[in-house]
């Protein structure tokens, strides 16, 4: 008999919730059948919108988790069952796929947990034009989805295995030509680089980009496990790596990502990993943006420095992000960008240098990102590090807690925002008081930020994409900004 699924229901009977990067959950919860009705669900919604051609392909890939490969057959069965083409690129960056759909205006589909842990996985929906706006979610959790007889057995999975067919190589070769086509070969020549390579399913397109750009280019720390290096909240390994590796090899620079090379990492020639709200700004001046889109979790310094004609606050997540991109290009924005806390880097605007034209790409991108900061430090004359030295002296530090529902998060959260300001602020002081005194400001765009008269910031929002309760932390000092997030996640830690 055949089943009808509500999107909506099938998200809390299963699990699998769509956060601030598509769908995203434990990957035995990820099953055939759940994958499966996910992905008519995006194809119904674009099909209710006209944003998709009849019987056009719908690309798919995948990053390096164990249960990708799986997850990319279950995709590819139900754009197969739906009139639809699967063309499967295989195992290829993120931004690859989504800039592939872009080019050909087709439907695309990235089957990624990013930088969670392997035991959990993901899919990002993109478009013909892009990454899913909360509008296209929202049109994607109302779908009420038929499966077929016999498709599955009663665990959810296949009942007859679906086979993928062999990876379409020219979608990955089109996302290195984009860079390759628009800079100079010896772009980057005379830079020594290393690309720490761990579990990254870009880690190879990466080398390949930087090499063909002149750079001397060495793989390191390879890993056949996978790795939920997240860029945002550095583990200390990491850290410890990057600072041996420098010191021993002479690099420039270390360029990394996370697991599916969306959102960057990019060290300092001594090996301390950039912040991803700082490497925005660098990268943000390199373009000549004169409008930049950015989270309120990001730091201060992109006012401060003073670069940009308007800088535009959204909430956490690519998908306010490219909200405000579009509003800003549609007012009037020559080069609009954005940028994440995490790294990741978008444009809604093409970049355009002596007769060539590199397009506009409004998902995230690490390539943008490790390019530009090397350009303008090489334009420059200085190192990465006398780089960064030109921003206003404001470092943040985040960190999350991990296993902390997100449902317990937002009451606790909301614990501190449910009455007027001067009781607000009173409950506030009475828990982060002896760090940093009184309170000046709360904005409640994305969890709660707090600004203290210190001028010291403390932000705390549930993660949108893990059971996690993530918390940012603001200072003139990179000692102070590290203390104080040690000692507020100390505090958290007792909220559980």
């Amino acid at each position: 008999m055949t089943k009808i699924y509500n999107i909506e229901e099938l998200m809390e009977l299963s699990g699998v919730k769509f956060g601030t990067s598509g769908a995203r959950g434990l990957a035995d919860k990820m099953t055939d059948e759940v994958c499966y009705a996910y992905t008519v669900a995006f194809l119904q919604h674009l099909e209710e919108s006209n944003n998709i051609d009849p019987a056009c392909q719908v690309a798919i890939a995948g990053d390096l988790r164990p249960s990708s490969p799986r997850i990319c057959a279950a995709v590819a069965k139900a754009i197969e069952d739906k009139g639809y083409s699967p063309l499967y690129c295989g195992e290829i960056p993120a931004p690859a796929i989504a800039y592939y759909g872009i080019l050909n205006s087709i439907p695309s589909v990235m089957v990624t947990g990013s930088h969670i842990p392997d035991d959990r996985n993901g899919i990002k929906y993109n478009t013909p034009v892009g990454e899913i706006l909360k509008e296209d979610e929202q049109g994607i959790r109302r779908q009420n989805v038929s499966i077929p007889e016999g498709l599955c057995k009663e665990n959810g999975f296949f009942s007859t295995a679906y086979e993928l067919e062999k990876p379409y190589q020219a979608a990955e070769d089109i996302y290195i030509q984009r860079y390759t086509d628009f800079y100079d070969e010896q772009a980057l020549a005379g830079l020594n680089l290393g690309v720490y390579e761990h579990s990254a399913v870009g880690r190879d397109t990466l080398k390949r980009i930087y090499s063909a750009l002149g750079a001397n280019v060495r793989g390191l720390g390879r890993s056949t496990k996978f790795i939920p290096v997240d860029t945002e909240a550095i583990r200390p390994e990491d850290c410890e790596l990057a600072l041996d590796w420098c010191k021993n090899g002479g690099y420039d620079a270390l360029l990394s990502t996370d697991g599916d090379s969306d959102r960057p990492l990019i060290s300092d020639e001594k090996g301390h990993w950039l912040r991803g709200d700082v490497a925005g700004i660098l990268t943000a001046q390199h373009l000549g943006a004169d409008v930049v889109a950015t989270p309120v979790s990001c730091n201060s310094a992109v006012e401060l420095c003073q670069s940009f004609k308007k800088v535009s606050r959204t909430q956490i997540g690519s998908p306010y992000v490219i909200a405000s991109m579009k509003e800003a290009s549609a007012s009037g924005g020559k080069m609009v960008v954005g940028y994440e806390a995490n790294g990741g880097f978008l444009t809604n605007s093409a970049l355009v240098e002596e007769g060539k034209a590199l397009a506009a790409l409004p998902t995230r991108d690490a390539v943008i990102l490790h390019i530009s900061i090397l350009l303008e430090a090489k334009k420059r004359g200085l190192s990465v590090s006398g780089l960064v030295k030109t921003l206003p002296e404001r470092y943040t530090i985040s960190n999350r807690i991990k296993e902390f529902p997100t449902e317990q998060s937002k009451a606790k959260l909301a614990t501190f925002v449910e009455s007027k300001f001067a009781d607000n602020a009173n409950k506030i002081e009475a828990v982060f008081g002896e760090l940093c005194g009184a309170v000046e400001a709360i904005d409640t765009t994305d969890g709660i930020r707090i600004s203290f008269e210190n001028l010291e910031i403390i932000h705390l929002r549930p993660s949108g994409n893990a059971p996690e309760l993530r918390c940012y932390n603001e200072a003139s000092s990179e000692k102070r900004a590290l203390e104080l997030n040690e000692l507020c996640i100390e505090i958290m830690s007792d909220w559980r």
